[in-house]
């Protein structure tokens, strides 16, 4: 289970509690995301490397299936290309292919000004740091309707942003296209003001046999929003692609 912006390990506390009488669930927080961390732009290539020490150490041997939200999705679906041999399934919450040519055609002008703003906004904060930058962050929340304890959100966990935007910690170099080779649960919400999938990229996905699209009558964060719907589907999709 790996988050994103501007989350913890808490994010799955619904999922996990759901989940746990026949899965086994592993969860941490994302380094450099915890309210005390140092302001650190943390490498794909290094992000990646822990998520294969999370995977390896705790599921020795065996193949995981990864839930993913928000920049958990990016890492983790860099993380699947990488390493396909460790990955049995894939669960992605409302990132798709976002930033692709289809994904920035549909957005129109008004929805990549949006992306760019907030996203600019939160690099900036990262690079601005301290008590400004942290107050940057939170307002942001606010503004995104971001259900998270403000009282957790800083600045410090905007670096995803600083590298996408800034160049700092030498860009996301290596970056590879995410074409989903696992049978994968895509969900996303439906309430929003713009999109990061495309519509080509859901109904390829949902054409391959064991994938599933849904969308749900939420925004961004739908484990919060109607955690019993969202449980649901998490359950019976895994249920109908076990071995």
């Amino acid at each position: 289970m790996i988050h994103g912006w501007p989350d913890t390990h808490r994010l799955w506390d619904r999922q996990v509690e759901a989940l746990k009488a026949r899965y086994r669930c592993v969860r941490f927080t994302l380094p450099g995301f915890e309210r005390s961390a140092e302001k650190r732009a943390y490498p794909l290539d290094e992000l990646l490397e822990t998520l294969r020490r999370v995977v390896e150490q705790a599921c020795p041997g065996e193949r995981v299936t990864l839930l993913l939200h928000d920049w958990g999705c990016f890492f983790g679906y860099q993380f699947a290309m990488r390493h396909p041999e460790l990955v049995e399934r894939v669960i992605g919450v409302d990132i798709g292919d976002a930033g692709s040519r289809q994904n920035r055609a549909e957005l129109g002008l008004r929805g990549r000004l949006m992306v760019l703003g907030y996203q600019l906004w939160l690099a900036l904060a990262w690079r601005i740091g301290g008590g400004i930058g942290d107050a940057m962050a939170r307002w942001m929340a606010r503004a995104l309707r971001c259900p998270t304890d403000p009282s957790t959100i800083g600045s410090q966990m905007g670096y995803g942003y600083a590298i996408r935007w800034l160049g700092v910690a030498g860009g996301f170099r290596g970056v590879k296209v995410f074409e989903p080779k696992w049978p994968m649960l895509f969900t996303y919400g439906e309430r929003k003001p713009f999109m990061f999938h495309s519509r080509s990229w859901v109904e390829r996905l949902a054409a391959r046999p064991g994938n599933r699209v849904i969308g749900f009558p939420t925004g961004h964060w739908i484990m919060v929003a109607q955690p019993r719907e969202f449980n649901d589907a998490l359950l019976t999709w895994l249920a109908e692609t076990e071995n």
